[in-house]
């Protein structure tokens, strides 16, 4: 059974401030681009969350690298 990366992730109004997070968690795109800009490789995120799957974890930075600007304008915002 394939599954496209789109349906791996969720945006919610109510649920982690509307951003972008792994459907099912209230793990952010935010969160994992910043372990992966502190140099965390996605096994290390695995480990981190054992509950997300290495698809999960990449298809998230999939997002993130496709969406680069947005994301880096957002946690540049959420740091004032």
């Amino acid at each position: 059974m394939s599954i496209t990366l789109n349906a791996m992730l969720a945006r919610t109004a109510d649920v982690c401030g509307g951003l972008p997070r792994i459907d099912g968690t209230r793990i952010t795109v935010h969160r994992l681009a910043t372990l992966y800009k502190q140099g965390q490789s996605p096994e290390e995120m695995v480990q981190t969350y054992p509950q997300l799957s290495l698809a999960q974890v990449y298809s998230t930075l999939a997002y993130y690298h496709a969406n680069r600007a947005e994301i880096e304008s957002e946690l540049s915002a959420a740091e004032c």
